[in-house]
């Protein structure tokens, strides 16, 4: 299974982390559902062309939250998310965004109505008032 990791070399985040962060959001948002048969730790190694180390402490960290499950000789698979789970994912995901974006907006000095309009703007054009609630247009 091919699993749509993006990574950055030039990223200052190491890249267990970057890994880790995406696979725990495909997980959260259900794009991974519950039962899914993760690659092996060898075949994503070679996919990402990482490090086997690498694969292991990610699949380690997410079974340690439990979003994975590790069956041996059968492979690691996308353990059962709770809706309640998967609602304070999104709501942290996106807070933890707005806050990274207003402590930018701080360090290049926009006033809070700047600040606003550019968040404004933004919406407008991302998630028009005529899109369904997932933000897709209907």
């Amino acid at each position: 299974m091919q699993m749509p990791i993006q990574l950055s070399a030039d990223s200052a985040e190491p890249m267990y982390h970057q890994i880790e962060v995406q696979l725990r959001s495909l997980i959260l948002s259900g794009k991974l559902p519950k039962g899914t048969l993760l690659p092996s730790i060898r075949e994503f190694a070679q996919q990402l062309s990482c490090s086997i180390i690498t694969i292991r402490r990610v699949y380690q960290d997410l079974e340690n939250e439990g979003l994975l499950l590790t069956r041996q000789g059968t492979g690691t698979f996308v353990a059962s998310v709770s809706e309640s789970e998967r609602e304070r994912y999104r709501s942290e995901a996106v807070t933890e965004a707005f806050r990274a974006a207003v402590a930018m907006a701080q360090r290049v000095q926009l006033t809070r109505a700047e600040t606003e309009k550019l968040f404004r703007e933004s919406l407008d054009l991302l998630m028009p008032e005529n899109d369904d609630e997932g933000g897709n247009k209907a």
